[in-house]
Parts: C-alpha cells; sequence; structure tokens
C-alpha cells in the first residue's frame, strides 16, 4: 500500500512538473523568472519541473498564480474539457498532516474564474492555515463529519457535522480539528479572473 502510494506521488510530481515547465516556456521565460514571478527559488523551479520533488500546496499555488493557469490546470488529468470525471480515490493529494490527514483536490474547472472542490480530512489536533489568497478569492467548507473549527482573521466559528460557512479567502485563515474524533469537510474555492490580469497579490499559502 504505502509502495502504490509513493507511486501515485511520484506520478503526480512528474505530471506537474511537465505542465509547469510547458507552460513556462510558452510564455518563453526563463527558469529565473518564473521563480522571480512566483516567489520561490530557482532550485525549487528546477526541482518541481524535473519531478524530484512533491511542491506543497503553497509552493504549487504560488507557481500555478504566476503562470495564470490555476491549480486544476496543473495536477488534474487530462480529457475532454467538458467532462472531467474523477473516481474515488485518483484525486491529488496535495496536503499531509502530521497525524494522517489529507487534503485532496478532486475536481476544477480552468481559468479565468476558477473554481477548486477539495475533500480534506483532519485528523484530531491537526490544522491547516492557508495564508491570505489573491484578492477576491472566496470559499466554502460544509463539514461531513467531525467537527472543524474556522478561524478567519480575527474571527473563529466551530462547526458540526452538517454545517457550513462561506467567507472570503483573500485574508489569513485555518482550518482545525481539536478535538478526539476525525474530521471530514468538503473546500469549494472560487479565484475569479486567473490568467487576466498582471497578478501583484501575495499568491496563497
Amino acid at each position: 500500500m504505502l509502495h502504490s502510494m509513493d507511486a501515485a506521488a511520484g506520478a503526480l510530481a512528474a505530471t506537474i512538473g511537465s505542465r509547469v515547465r510547458k507552460e513556462r516556456r510558452s510564455r518563453r521565460w526563463t527558469l529565473e523568472q518564473l521563480a522571480q514571478v512566483a516567489g520561490v527559488s530557482r532550485r525549487m523551479v528546477v526541482n518541481v519541473e524535473q519531478g524530484a520533488s512533491n511542491p506543497s500546496v503553497g509552493t504549487l499555488l504560488r507557481i500555478s498564480d504566476a503562470l495564470g493557469v490555476g491549480l486544476p490546470a496543473l495536477v488534474e488529468p487530462e480529457g475532454p474539457a467538458a467532462l472531467r470525471v474523477t473516481r474515488a480515490g485518483d484525486g491529488a493529494v496535495r496536503w499531509h498532516g502530521d497525524r494522517g490527514g489529507r487534503g485532496v483536490l478532486v475536481a476544477g474547472t480552468g481559468r479565468p474564474d476558477v473554481v477548486e472542490l477539495w475533500d480534506w480530512t483532519l485528523e484530531p489536533e491537526e490544522v491547516h492555515t492557508s495564508e491570505p489568497h489573491v484578492a477576491g478569492t472566496q470559499e466554502l467548507v460544509h463539514v461531513q463529519q467531525g467537527t472543524v473549527t474556522v478561524e478567519v482573521a480575527d474571527r473563529s466559528v466551530t462547526l458540526a457535522t452538517g454545517d457550513a460557512v462561506s467567507f472570503p479567502g483573500d485574508v489569513s485563515h485555518s482550518y482545525a480539528n481539536p478535538h478526539e474524533r476525525s474530521a471530514r469537510f468538503s473546500l469549494a474555492v472560487f479565484e475569479p479572473g486567473v490568467g487576466t490580469t498582471t497578478r501583484t497579490e501575495r499568491p496563497r499559502a
């Protein structure tokens, strides 16, 4: 099982690397130019393009935002534009918690108005903290199991099974499970205008 997970992660890293390289070259950018716009090191860009590293959510979002393509364009399986199916277990795992939690991108739309659909699991005492997304981003959380505490800027709300919340994603926010049972929630992220303007805002993490 562990070997198959490692193989899947390696295949995803290779796919991401190939697509990042393709998008960079289509813009005739050097490695240094992409690194500068994305706010990451040149070595990181090289590692990503070579599939030598499985970049964190933050790094990948910085790169996808710099390229103006949106995260789904870099990680989703290729298929007909109007119909992309993600079978159970085939989503792109983009976050691993210290206790076994996972953040899985299961579906997404193309630019300019990008929508991402995530399936998140937080084990007890796990927290995922996110920097502000680009201006205009909105998020929606719907708890499927357990209890999740969502902090948005200086406000905090605790959601039980079946509860939902919407909030601006362009401020600091986090999702936490301070309880003793696993928690699972669906997360939708809406990012408008991807690739239509020069992005100067701080990318997401």
